[in-house]
């Protein structure tokens, strides 16, 4: 086993990384790929295995486990439980595997993931030991205690806390997807690089979970933690750069910054965003204009985090929404950013029904409406001056913020 795969004594890092994998949940675009972390921890008189890996990558595991378990010069060397922090397959889909490889290891995890790994896994009733929060497991020298974390991002999830070690094992709390890197955040990774890829996990998988995420970082608080060991990309030995992002990310603070994301089929769309791009610019304001189609929708939930202004701008398509601009609604509307402002602005020909199913796609979100602007055709002097007075009611909004 590298040096670089040791966290601290006796405690090994031995899941697999995934640098091929293009997409998550057949959704999620992986520019930087992933990694399935697990954690082998060898007590005095007992081993728990942290959370397992993607079944397509079972082989990896059992081989690092063979190289970790073989250099051990105790004898008999078994892993007595299994640690499943969350029940979705990327983290517990080789469990059943390992139950064969170690037939008299238990899984330990609270009632609500068993219930979903014996519905998910077909996992037998007798294999698990149920914890509560709080609860704890004796490994000899070293004890673990369970904190339960519920909607980091699924209701069952709970985090594992090494306490002699003060690490925590906080499976997909704080991760990232990208596979490019040793163990930990600060050997040599680029600082930048892996706050855009945690940026990116937290936009796409956590944001909608804002409220419970602040409930769960302030029952972490109390903790000693000098590691944060997460299920998908490095370890932070400085604990603090991950917990001000998210701490910062699931404020109510919003920047000034306005996005213009838009669709455009025969240009009138486009004209419109451009003109309101190049008025808002006028007023010194701070503009992102992205063109929809084929955008990484990663990139767009990236810029949803923390960006106070969202404009919306589309065609008509068949009285209704551009199928592209419904998607990204769609998105919009299941993340929930914390965005203060939000419109829309488009065209169409013969009819519409654009302005009422946008103010439908986007109920989740809690902010204000201004109210959408559609125009028949291409625009005209006298869409480009009602265009004028919707950027000032967007500016004086912004500077009200």
């Amino acid at each position: 086993m590298e040096s670089q795969k040791i966290l601290k004594k006796d405690i090994f890092e031995v899941g697999a990384r995934d640098k091929d994998r293009k997409l998550f949940d057949e959704v999620i675009p992986l520019p930087d790929g992933t990694s399935y972390n697990s954690y082998l921890i060898v007590g005095s008189e007992k081993i728990a295995l942290i959370d397992t890996v993607d079944p397509t990558k079972k082989s990896v595991i059992f081989s690092n486990l063979d190289a970790v378990l073989n250099s051990l010069s105790r004898k008999d060397l078994n892993i007595d439980y299994i640690i499943a922090n969350h029940a979705e397959q990327d983290h517990s889909g080789s469990i059943p595997f390992l139950l064969e490889k170690f037939p008299n290891a238990k899984v330990v995890t609270n009632a609500k993931c068993k219930e979903f790994l014996m519905s998910l896994l077909h996992i037998a009733d007798d294999k698990f030991i149920i914890v509560n929060d709080y609860d704890g497991i004796s490994l000899g020298n070293k004890t673990l205690k369970f904190i339960i974390t519920p909607w980091v991002h699924w209701p069952e999830t709970m985090c594992t806390y090494l306490v002699e070690d003060k690490i925590l094992f906080s499976c997909d709390f704080f991760g990232s997807h990208y596979s490019d890197f040793n163990l930990f955040y600060d050997d040599g990774i680029d600082k930048n690089k892996i706050e855009i890829a945690a940026k990116r996990y937290y936009a796409e998988i956590m944001m909608s979970f804002r409220t419970m995420i602040k409930n769960n970082i302030l029952k972490l608080e109390p903790l000693s933690i000098e590691i944060i060991a997460p299920s998908h990309g490095p370890v932070y030995g400085k604990p603090s750069f991950i917990i001000d992002l998210y701490k910062d990310w699931i404020s109510d603070k919003v920047n000034k910054n306005i996005v213009i994301g838009y669709v455009s089929m025969h240009d009138s769309t486009k004209v419109m965003a451009d003109y309101i791009e190049k008025k808002l610019i006028e007023r010194k304001m701070s503009v992102i204009k992205v063109n929809l189609v084929g955008a990484d929708i990663g990139d767009i939930a990236i810029a949803m985090v923390d960006t106070g202004t969202i404009i919306f701008g589309g065609p008509c398509f068949h009285v209704g929404m551009h199928p592209v601009m419904q998607n990204i609604l769609f998105l919009f509307n299941a993340l929930k950013p914390k965005t203060k402002i939000v419109s829309f602005f488009g065209s169409f020909g013969w009819g519409t029904r654009m302005p009422d199913i946008f103010k439908l796609s986007v109920s989740n979100v809690k902010a204000e409406m201004i109210e959408p602007i559609v125009v028949k055709g291409f625009p005209t002097i006298n869409d480009f001056a009602i265009l004028d007075n919707y950027v000032e009611e967007i500016v004086k909004k912004i500077n009200l913020l």
